[in-house]
């Protein structure tokens, strides 16, 4: 209805502003006109139609705005019953739609409905069906207590029985035990108390001497699987690394052609050999030994130097101080190239790469160097070989365990000229050419310094020693030697209840005799453990010592 309304106005407006302004129009072109036409007389006849004309303006006006509002508000009528239908329809479409909407709803809620009860209803019954079977399960539980508990009660009842009868028993048996003991006092002369402490006493004796039995089989057995192992890793480790050794020792011999050459060396007034001894620091022993020139000195690469110039000058010829100073400095480098080569052949030989070159340069300085004959490059190369195969058995650090062999001795190379032991010189040495920390350790361990921490140190240890102690490899004095030998008697001679001792297998074992009436089967063990200790903390030797007690008793009768 509003809607009506507010059409019908809108029309009506539009209507009246466009009649007012034909009839503005109008007027002005019947004024513009008697405005043309005006003069004195004819003013008011234009004046009269001017005002004739307005009326008639007015009046077709109202009838054109009759005619142009009854068509507009029959257009509009029609406009308007178009849209109540259309509404009409529209609404009654709108309807039909919510209704069958409504009922799809309905219909989808009914059906959901519907699937919850059932669902709901199964579960119910399922549980339903699950309480039925354990309530069933309950009341068998509940038979089978019952039916155990009449069984507990029954057994309750005979052990009360049982127990009555064994306290007769038992009363029986104290009483008899009582008068017994009574009878075995009368019969031995002795309390009880004084048959306790001999029992006592008795229990105690054996306890010991089993404890002793067993313990020296569990060592026995342990040492015997130790060694046998042991045996095994250093056994193969030494036959995949039998390397050639060569004997050092402080002096070189040069062959001569003649014996003219001596006179050639020593020179006018000795010119020659002062020349070559103040180059090398080597002395030149010429004596009566025939075609034949003694080199001396402990510094093994001066010795070569030497050695290797008068080889020079004598295949030359031309021997004079001044040729002497250049051929010795030729030597030299030389030398210094050949060092540095041999470094690099032991590093490549032994599997050991990334060295610092100052450190090969020493290394090869070791082939110049002995200790009690044997090579010490040599050696370390052994030692190296054998450390690696060791610790690959054992699954230890197989490349530490070669470098820090390699290196053991490195101190070696420069110990004349630095103060210290060799292990501590090798030690600084790492340090200085940035080894790393399990190395430096293994080098400052290897003799015992400080003691090892680690399993390659170990090896290492176990390796030098493999490698000094092989047979061959190196040579020491008779007198070191007897001296060694007495002083493992005398250690063993020390100890209380020793008879006799005798060292053997070239100081590799010590046999004490001890006297049984003073030391019993258990001293021994004892004994040979203490002496074993204290051989441990007086000397050095490589490997290991044994060391053997006997104890032995002889009954001698006679029959008459």
């Amino acid at each position: 209805m509003k809607e009506r309304k507010c059409k019908w106005q809108i029309i009506k407006t539009i209507l009246f502003i466009r009649i007012r302004r034909i009839v503005i129009q109008t007027m002005i072109n019947l004024t513009s006109l008697l405005f043309c036409l005006s003069t004195g007389a004819t003013i008011g006849l234009a004046i009269g139609i001017g005002v004739v004309a307005l009326v008639i303006g007015g009046f077709v006006g109202l009838l054109v705005h009759s005619s142009i509002t009854k068509k507009k508000i029959g257009n509009a009528k029609q406009v308007a019953n178009k849209m109540v239908e259309d509404a009409i329809a529209q609404a009654k479409t709108l309807r039909k739609e919510a209704v069958l909407e409504s009922k799809e709803e309905i219909h989808r809620e009914r059906v959901e409905f519907d699937r919850e009860v059932k669902d709901r209803r199964n579960e119910l019954q399922r549980s339903e069906m699950r309480i039925q079977q354990k309530e069933e399960s309950l009341d068998k539980k509940e038979a089978a207590l019952d039916k155990k508990n009449d069984t507990v009660e029954q057994i309750k009842k005979d052990l009360a029985d049982k127990e009555q009868q064994i306290s007769a028993k038992k009363a029986q048996v104290d009483a008899a035990h009582d008068n017994m003991m009574a009878e075995l006092e009368k019969v031995s002369q002795m309390t009880r108390d004084e048959a306790k402490k001999m029992l006592i006493e008795n229990i105690e004796e054996e306890a010991k001497r089993d404890a002793v039995k067993t313990v020296r089989e569990i060592e026995a057995e342990a040492k015997e699987e130790a060694d046998k192992k042991a045996r095994d890793i250093v056994a193969m480790a030494v036959q995949r690394c039998a390397v050639d050794h060569s004997s050092e020792i402080t002096v070189s011999v040069v062959n001569l052609p003649n014996d003219d050459m001596k006179g050639r060396i020593i020179g006018r007034e000795g010119r020659n050999i002062r020349a070559l001894e103040n180059a090398t620091g080597v002395d030149l022993i010429i004596d009566d030994t025939p075609e034949a020139v003694v080199l001396s000195g402990f510094d093994p690469v001066r010795r070569e130097i030497a050695r290797i110039t008068l080889e020079k000058l004598i295949a030359d010829g031309r021997i004079h101080p001044t040729r002497i100073e250049e051929m010795v400095e030729k030597t030299r480098r030389e030398l210094d190239a050949q060092i540095k080569e041999t470094g690099e052949s032991a590093m490549f030989e032994a599997g050991v790469f990334g060295l610092h070159p100052d450190l090969v340069k020493l290394l090869g300085r070791l082939k110049y160097r002995t200790s009690y004959g044997q090579n010490v490059l040599r050696h370390s190369i052994e030692v190296s070989h054998l450390a690696g195969t060791m610790a690959a058995e054992l699954g230890a650090d197989v490349n530490l365990a070669k470098r820090a062999g390699l290196l053991h001795d490195i101190g070696k190379s420069v110990d004349h000229e630095v103060e210290g032991t060799h292990v501590t010189i090798g030690a600084d040495l790492a340090k200085k050419y940035k080894e790393s920390k399990e190395v430096i350790h293994c080098i400052a361990a290897h003799h015992n310094d400080i003691e090892p921490q680690t399993i390659e140190a170990v090896l290492v240890q176990c390796a030098d020693a493999i490698s000094g102690s092989r047979p061959g490899a190196r040579r020491e004095s008779l007198d070191n030697y007897v001296k060694r030998l007495e002083k493992l008697e005398s250690i063993a001679d020390g100890f209380n209840g020793v008879e006799k001792a005798f060292a053997i297998q070239a100081g590799r074992e010590v046999r004490i005799m001890v006297k049984p009436e003073v030391i019993d089967d258990a001293g021994t063990v004892f004994l040979a453990k203490e002496v074993a200790k204290q051989i441990e903390n007086e000397m050095d030797y490589p490997g290991q010592i044994k060391v053997n007690v006997v104890r032995e008793m002889r009954s001698v009768e006679y029959a008459k």
